[in-house]
């Protein structure tokens, strides 16, 4: 993948849905160019698919965190599968460092981003967490 398959990708993320007239206008790239890079990075997997990002998606979380959790020896996996089954939780990372999980959070409320964050405190094995908001999302590769 080249500078000019980057900057078609990104171009593609912030518009899934541009035509391939706009495209090659944008990247000062002939429209046969930019149908062609796309094909190619379709047929080797680069580009999996294409995807509409809905204002309710975006709206569903209007309180978003990050949850990262100390865990006492060797209760990651049962800790893992026990965050699973919490419908706040969008995401579980592995992490090296200071932290063993790190928890992406989203509810309607503060109230129901507290509860969540008391109710996986609770959680045999968990020895320490911090949380932090978020605020704002200046990037989001999944739009």
């Amino acid at each position: 993948m080249d500078k000019t398959d980057e900057r078609l990708i990104s171009a593609l993320r912030h518009d899934a849905r541009a035509s391939l007239s706009d495209l090659a206008m944008q990247l000062e790239l002939s429209r046969t160019t930019v149908r062609t890079r796309i094909e190619r990075l379709q047929s080797r997997g680069d580009i999996l698919g294409f995807t509409v990002v809905l204002k309710e998606d975006v709206l569903r979380d209007p309180v978003r965190g990050l949850m990262m959790i100390g865990i006492e020896g060797r209760g990651t996996s049962r800790i893992t599968r026990q965050l699973q089954g919490l419908p706040e939780v969008r995401a579980i990372h592995t992490t090296n460092g200071r932290w063993d999980l790190i928890v992406e959070l989203g509810t309607a409320t503060l109230e129901t981003l507290d509860e969540a964050l008391a109710k996986i405190r609770m959680f045999d094995g968990v020895v320490s967490s911090e949380t932090n908001l978020l605020l704002a999302t200046k990037k989001d590769s999944r739009a």
